[in-house]
């Protein structure tokens, strides 16, 4: 993975929203492999094995007449990611009691104190889903309990869910990078017990659990929330996040179908994580 070579997009934005979450889903359909939210824009990162020159022709949100869209790229190494993010990336504290920072951040006073090295995957806390399962997964009781985080980025709901007791937790993603990047957290923060694969919602088949987690986007969630349930023990909870307020409905809908009773949900900034039982 050390010589991977990304191709690197910045795009400055007017107005940043909602363009912003618009352009980081139709980029994701793309190809492009992860971002990083800015203040006036969004920093987009494709394998250079994956790119070609008319990679945004089916961006539609940059011919939108309600948002003006600029954009530069250049190349950037694999190594090169962790100047990029120490420029940006800020520790967080979720609700006083839990810190989410990189290994150069000085420790506070907390209850959990998380250290993430992001590298090229999401879930630093800094994006609102993030924050939110966070959020809900310190108003849980976890203590022995099994959790499942689907689509786990970094790794970073799983490891605050090892810090509340949860005895049998695994996490999956899909992306290699990520596979790989939540390993090593994993294994930062001391939660060598968190069982770390590389995949998709097929390897739930025949495994249960108390908790699941998933955080991903709306499109996914609607497909594989029949899996989740059939994965969910009896009395289990689900959260779910990666979608608008206006989704919820559509969410909910899904739910209901399968059986799930919607319990209640935090909002921050129009996106949305719920909480579900069965």
């Amino acid at each position: 993975m050390s010589n991977t070579i990304y191709i690197e997009y910045r795009f400055t934005i007017v107005p940043p929203e909602p363009a912003s979450d618009i352009l980081i889903a139709e980029l994701g359909a793309a190809g492009f492999e992860s971002f990083v939210e800015e203040e006036n824009g969004v920093l987009a990162y494709i394998q250079k094995e994956d790119w070609s020159p008319d990679i945004l022709n089916d961006i539609t949100i940059l011919s939108n007449s309600k948002f003006d869209i600029d954009y530069d790229y250049k190349e950037i190494e694999q190594e090169n990611w962790n100047a990029t993010w120490e420029q940006n990336f800020q520790p967080i504290v979720v609700d006083g009691i839990c810190m989410v920072r990189a290994p150069f951040h000085e420790p506070i006073d907390v209850e959990y104190d998380i250290i993430i090295e992001p590298k090229m995957s999401f879930g630093t806390g800094h994006h609102e889903t993030t924050h939110m399962m966070l959020q809900h997964i310190l108003q849980l009781d976890v203590k022995d309990k099994s959790v499942l985080d689907m689509g786990s980025g970094t790794g970073v709901l799983a490891i605050l869910s090892g810090m509340r007791g949860a005895s049998n937790i695994d996490a999956v993603d899909i992306d290699n990078w990520c596979y790989l990047n939540a390993k090593e957290n994993v294994e930062r923060n001391h939660m060598d017990f968190i069982n770390v694969y590389e995949g998709e919602v097929a390897l739930l088949k025949g495994k249960k659990y108390d908790v699941i987690i998933a955080n991903i986007n709306r499109n996914i969630l609607l497909a594989d929330i029949p899996a989740y349930v059939e994965a969910l023990n009896k009395n289990g909870i689900l959260l779910l996040s990666g979608f608008y307020t206006e989704d919820l409905v559509m969410i909910n809908e899904k739910c209901f179908e399968v059986g799930l009773k919607f319990e209640k949900n935090l909002e921050r900034n129009n996106w949305v994580a719920a909480k579900y039982v069965n």
